[in-house]
């Protein structure tokens, strides 16, 4: 989604470090499949189980991928979303959404979808297409288009309801952070027990994520009036990665345990770790990353299109890899290698079909 000047806090520097973290985690999303289609968590549309140990570096990456990398999606477009509003109103504001969401989401469900999927149909075609089709309905990854079309249209009841938070930038006190981060833990250990990590839901890949997603909108819509993401200071960042390293060895030979407590200590690493992370790169990018040049700027433009699109290069680029036989971490650096470029190159030809860039 495109990056916007919004309210009274809004700078260069803040949009272009912001875009630059969207290519960023757009690039992690494409690292995250393409991973998952080697690894022992074979839950994307073309997969090969790791057979070998390799296999258990991908499984490494995946969680702590997962840990924080659509929460920072979803901290981002919080951060947007009160601007978006102020100066559109409420009928244009959900307007927007649901054409700059619904669109991608619909083209994917009807266009894109049906052909990542034929491949495994045609391996076993033991029903009609449309049926298969039918019965494994999903979102596949825009599920995180629904949920921010959920999201905005709280926000938009929220503002008919009360009135805005006033701008008024106001540094974000550590304690502020470390309540936040605790409340976050609580909140992600309650909503596991009737929603465990692994549960499928309403298309949903990582329901038991839900909390964290919600809180870090929340934030978002709460930074963009305090003026957070500018009066961060720099020494955040090495704080921030700091806390994401101390929990990591701390709670992850408890998380990773069949103990009573296995359940609860990943859930308060999710936290920490979430947090530690998008403040320690927050700060990072502003201070280091807060320029572009042509290449950047090409980036930023198509890295929504890439999202959209990056299925089919990597279900596209699987069964092209599928006779090369080789450890599962190797296969995965190969697949990478090409897959980045022909994501930007689809997204590219994608934006310039008649209309397509209004949505993109």
């Amino acid at each position: 989604m495109k990056t916007e000047a919004t309210g009274t806090t809004s700078t260069t520097t803040r949009i272009l470090a912001l875009d630059n973290l969207r290519v960023a985690l757009t690039a992690l999303v494409v690292v995250h499949h393409a991973a998952i289609t080697y690894s022992h968590i074979p839950l994307w549309y073309y997969s090969e189980p790791a057979q070998d140990p390799s296999g258990f570096l991908l499984d490494v990456l995946l969680v702590v991928n997962q840990a924080f990398f659509m929460g920072f999606f979803f901290l981002i477009s919080g951060l947007f979303t009160p601007g978006s509003y102020d100066r559109k109103g409420a009928g244009r504001f959900l307007v927007d959404r649901l054409l700059r969401l619904g669109v991608p989401l619909l083209a994917y469900v009807v266009l894109l979808r049906p052909l990542v999927m034929l491949g495994d149909y045609l391996q076993d075609p033991d029903v009609p297409y449309w049926q298969h089709y039918l019965d494994t309905l999903d979102a596949g990854p825009m599920w995180f288009a629904e949920v921010l079309i959920v999201f905005a249209l709280a926000y938009a009841g929220w503002r008919a309801l009360r009135a805005p938070l006033p701008a008024r930038p106001a540094p974000l006190r550590p304690r502020w952070i470390v309540l936040f981060t605790l409340g976050l833990a609580v909140a992600t250990i309650l909503w596991r027990i009737p929603v465990p990590t692994g549960t499928y839901a309403l298309g949903l890949p990582t329901p038991d994520f839900m909390p964290q997603y919600a809180a870090m909108f929340v934030l978002g819509c709460v930074a963009h009036r305090r003026g957070w993401f500018e009066t961060l200071p720099v020494r955040a960042s090495r704080m921030g990665f700091g806390a994401a390293g101390v929990a990591t060895v701390a709670l992850m030979p408890v998380a990773l345990g069949t103990g009573p407590l296995a359940p609860a200590a990943m859930s308060v690493w999710h936290s920490v770790f979430a947090v530690g992370m998008i403040i320690g790169l927050t700060v990072w990018f502003r201070e280091r990353w807060n320029r572009q040049g042509p290449r950047g700027r090409f980036l930023s433009r198509h890295a929504y299109a890439v999202y959209v699109v990056h299925p089919l290069v990597l279900v596209g680029l699987g069964w092209a890899l599928r006779w090369l036989s080789a450890p599962a971490a190797v296969k995965f650096v190969i697949m990478l290698v090409p897959a980045l470029p022909l994501c930007w190159g689809l997204a590219f030809l994608v934006r310039r079909l008649p209309g397509a860039d209004r949505v993109l």
